[in-house]
């Protein structure tokens, strides 16, 4: 049984941005989390991952390709299939009890989930080539409505770009593992 809202609860609890890492095994997993990661990305089915770690485990895979028993939490759907398929996709993840994260890339792909779906968690992660990505997600940030929890995907090349970020309202961010220790910030002062 996966642990349905996990995802949402690490990235709205607590204090400042949450770092979400990708990892390609259980041993990634577990380093991601001793550095002081709050979630962890995979792009496919990872052996033993949920032994691994107690974090919550958010999927890039193809939500088709799911099944029931999966140990993920969340699952990515991306806001560029057609209606029908994007609510019948987005039912299909609360089928399987896991939380339906939305990636959007633009204005016009936020409008879309907004108004058919009202998802909790979004993820913004433009492609324009145009651009500063960091930019495109700072313009995409003010038309996400309060409440919503809003994941940025970007390069982040330094801290400044996550206190960017998190001052923006931003809650949680992917960055690659290698990042994490460095960027997480300056430990809260004991009391």
């Amino acid at each position: 049984m996966n642990h349905n809202r996990r995802l949402s609860q690490a990235i709205s609890e607590g204090d400042g941005i949450s770092l979400l890492v990708p990892v390609e095994d259980a041993d990634g997993a577990r380093t991601a989390e001793q550095d002081g990661a709050e979630g962890i990305v995979v792009s496919r089915a990872v052996d033993g991952i949920r032994e691994a770690t107690g974090l919550p485990i958010l999927s890039r895979s193809d939500v088709r390709t799911l099944s029931d028993g999966t140990s993920l939490d969340a699952c990515v759907l991306r806001a560029d299939s057609d209606e029908d398929a994007l609510r019948e996709l987005y039912a299909r993840l609360y089928q399987l009890g896991l939380e339906p994260v939305i990636g959007v890339r633009d204005d016009e792909q936020l409008e879309l989930v907004l108004d058919e779906l009202d998802p909790e968690i979004l993820l913004l992660s433009p492609q324009d080539e145009d651009g500063d990505p960091l930019e495109q997600v700072l313009d995409l940030l003010p038309d996400v409505p309060a409440g919503k929890l809003a994941i940025a995907e970007v390069q982040i090349r330094s801290r400044n770009d996550v206190d960017a970020l998190e001052r923006a309202g931003v809650d949680a961010v992917i960055v690659e593992r290698a990042d994490v220790s460095r960027l997480v910030g300056e430990a809260p002062p004991e009391v």
